[in-house]
């Protein structure tokens, strides 16, 4: 059978045009956003209730924007269609979208085609590709962030935005909250009553209608202030000028659809908070006059609210912003955000630039030239001041001219450029469009906007988990393939980064965000479920690995911070054998007062680790692991090894590291002589755990896992349910 021959874009919209002129489409599209958008569930969220938005056949956000800005070419017409012509029209808009796609993806395909006959693959960058990526993004923030972070964005703006709107930016954000409540208020109304009649509205369209007055009384906004809002955001005229996908779809800026009869239809609540975040930054850089003034309140935000997430993470006192990097009196680099946490540095540079509407059609130039100015400068910028802290010679100052003292020694440094807006595709033009350098010291360059920042931030809420989490993704670098870096955050959450060992490429899908999104909306929009995604911060929550962590993490030293980075990178069943250990060396310790050991080792060449029980904590104590260490680390000729010291409460009383290269030594030969090359440890540590699980410990004892309680009353207690 010969293939369908694809039709072009033109001809695709050109009949979606035509269906959306139809008698009473409009109710065809409040059922499509029915079927996209609504989370239904029971009792508590959960991740399998996210898995729908991650189906291919649920319309994107700039799919149903497309289908609306088309629709509103044409008069709108409210009558009520039959069920069938509905499931036509519903029907044929899917049809017809997937058509579309087909046809966008088509030139990208066959340039990608002659890429790989020419061998040129690895250069290929094409602007039809990036256009496609570009309109069928993920979608990039949670709704709740854009209207959570409005009023940082604009609240500095207040003064124009009364002046020339009408209304503050917390009236605005009070606005729409009001209006996305009663959307789903209504929707739930709707969608009892179809289950307690066991049929379906002859239409969704009411719980999508809104008038002002209903506003006003539901947000206590007054009624003058809503309707100025409303004027803000409701189209006017036809959209005569969106002829071709690329094109301005005025509905994106201004999503509320005048019904003609006094009230506005609002569908997609999404598209509607990203439009109230975006649109006020337009509005005010067509005040020539006021532009310089928006500009620095844009970049203020960026550097404050990057400021005070890496806050939440490392402490205030470790975060500075507008740091100048100084030769003598002059300045020679500057660094919006730097975080210091032992002898690790975090710089950030933020940008507020955002992707031009020729760019969004694919413009090669303009692709890159937009790049350039909101993500490659930043990147370039956080090199020179990755190589002046590396260097040295420099004295760093905060905007205020108080010193910060850089580490003395710098072992890792990480340059992240940070961009205030949704920026479509992002993952994927930094990967074609990217040029960076790197060392053993400066790590390559992560890009990412506000919104990923924002949920980094939320999850890995320490400071080990969050520089573990960016030297994994640094590392792993261009060998995965993600729509959004939102999926690499989730593989992490999940599976500690997702593939291990030796691969190439891994195309990653955007259906692992799935519990991450779930426990987003229960952290932040109420919902009743998990507040933490399934996989590494919950399997061993409680535990002694978590303990340790904890326990170092306080102190910043930097070898404490490279035994934890250690720890952190382990699989899940490392982590179990850790834990087991810890709990038998404790155990056996507590029960005949003495000296024990155990030992990991992860391959020649590798790191180790030793942990000691010694009951009293001493001079002797250390210096016996120190020797321990030293001999362990020469035997299994590694080139780290590093020791904990743990008393019998359980916890760490003293941490050292020996990450010396390793050199052969004729006078460590003859010490280590008699021993063996440490091969057996995984033998001897499984017959230490077994013979500890074998002692039997006083009722009235420390319990061995660590609570702090007598085992008769913890691990007795519960071993005799």
């Amino acid at each position: 059978m010969k293939p369908r021959a694809i039709r072009s874009e033109q001809e695709v919209i050109a009949e979606l045009l035509a269906l959306t002129a139809s008698p009473g489409y409009v109710h065809a599209v409040a059922a499509i956003c029915v079927r996209d958008s609504l989370i239904v569930y029971q009792d508590e969220l959960k991740a399998d209730d996210m898995q729908k938005f991650h189906q291919p056949e649920r319309l994107l956000r700039t799919e149903v924007t497309t289908v609306l800005g088309l629709m509103c070419r044409s008069a709108l017409d409210l009558t009520v269609p039959t069920a069938a012509d509905l499931t036509r029209y519903v029907s044929q808009t899917d049809s017809l979208l997937k058509e579309f796609h087909e046809a966008m993806w088509a030139p990208a395909a066959s340039a990608m085609t002659k890429a790989v006959e020419e061998g040129t693959l690895d250069e290929f960058a094409d602007g039809a590709q990036m256009r496609e990526a570009i309109f069928y993004a993920t979608e990039g923030a949670y709704t709740f962030q854009y209207r959570d972070l409005l009023l940082d964005k604009y609240g500095s703006d207040d003064n124009w935005l009364v002046a020339n709107k009408g209304f503050t930016a917390y009236q605005a954000r009070e606005i729409a909250r009001s209006m996305c409540d009663a959307t789903s208020a209504k929707g739930q109304e709707l969608f009892n009553a179809a289950v307690d009649s066991g049929r379906q509205p002859d239409s969704w369209l009411p719980m999508f209608e809104f008038r002002a007055e209903d506003v006003s009384h539901q947000s206590g906004v007054a009624l003058d202030v809503v309707q100025a809002f409303f004027r803000a955001f409701t189209l006017l005229g036809r959209n005569e000028g969106f002829q071709h996908v690329g094109d301005f779809n005025q509905v994106s800026a201004t999503p509320l659809i005048p019904t003609g009869t006094g009230s506005v239809l609002l569908f997609d609540v999404g598209a509607f908070y990203e439009a109230v975040y975006e649109s006020p930054f337009y509005w005010m850089h067509a005040d020539k006059a006021y532009r310089p003034t928006a500009n620095a309140h844009r970049g203020a935000f960026t550097e404050n609210f990057a400021a005070r997430r890496f806050a939440l993470v490392f402490g205030r006192r470790n975060v500075h912003t507008n740091v100048n990097f100084l030769k003598g009196k002059q300045v020679v680099g500057e660094a919006d955000v730097l975080v210091v946490f032992g002898d690790r540095v975090i710089v950030v540079q933020a940008k507020a630039k955002k992707l031009t509407l020729e760019a969004r059609k694919g413009n090669d130039g303009q692709l890159q030239k937009d790049f350039g100015a909101a993500i490659q400068d930043a990147c370039d910028q956080g090199w020179d001041c990755a190589s002046f802290l590396v260097s040295g010679g420099c004295r760093l100052e905060d905007a205020s001219g108080r010193e910060i003292a850089a580490p003395a020694s710098i072992r890792e440094v990480f340059t992240l450029s940070l961009v205030a807006e949704h920026y479509p595709a992002l993952a994927h033009q930094a990967r074609q469009y990217l040029k960076h350098r790197s060392t053993d010291v400066i790590h390559p360059p992560l890009v990412m906007d506000v919104f990923l920042l924002d949920v980094l931030t939320e999850f890995l809420f320490s400071p080990l988990r969050l520089l573990h989490y960016l030297r994994m993704r640094v590392g792993i670098g261009e060998k995965i393939l993600v729509n959004h870096e939102h999926t690499s955050l989730a593989i992490h959450l999940r599976t500690n980064m997702g593939p291990q060992g030796d691969f190439n490429l891994a195309l990653l899908d955007d259906s692992f965000t799935a519990d991450m999104d779930a426990a987003m909306l229960v952290r932040r929009d109420s919902h009743a479920g998990e507040r933490e995604p399934r996989g590494m911060l919950t399997k061993f929550k409680g535990t002694h690995f978590e303990s340790v962590v904890a326990q170092l993490e306080e102190q910043a030293i930097p070898h404490a911070i490279e035994f934890c980075l250690l720890l952190l990178s382990l699989g899940e069943d490392s982590v179990r054998g850790f834990n087991q250990a810890y709990e038998a060396l404790v155990r056996r310790g507590r029960a005949d007062g003495k000296r024990h050991d155990v030992t990991f080792h992860f391959g020649e060449g590798q790191a180790g680790v030793t942990l000691h029980f010694n009951a009293v904590h001493d001079a002797e104590a250390v210096a016996q692991l120190q020797t321990h260490c030293e001999v362990r680390k020469y035997t299994t000729r590694s080139n780290s090894w590093f020791g904990v010291s743990i008393g019998a409460d359980g916890q760490i009383h003293a941490a050292i590291a020996n990450e010396l290269p390793w050199e052969k030594s004729d006078d460590m030969d003859e010490l280590t002589s008699r021993l063996g090359d440490g091969k057996g440890w995984r033998t001897a540590l499984h017959k230490f755990a077994s013979d500890a699980r074998k002692l039997k410990v006083g009722r009235n004892s420390p319990c061995t896992c660590g609570s702090g309680r007598k085992y008769k009353k913890c691990c007795l207690a519960t071993e005799r349910r």
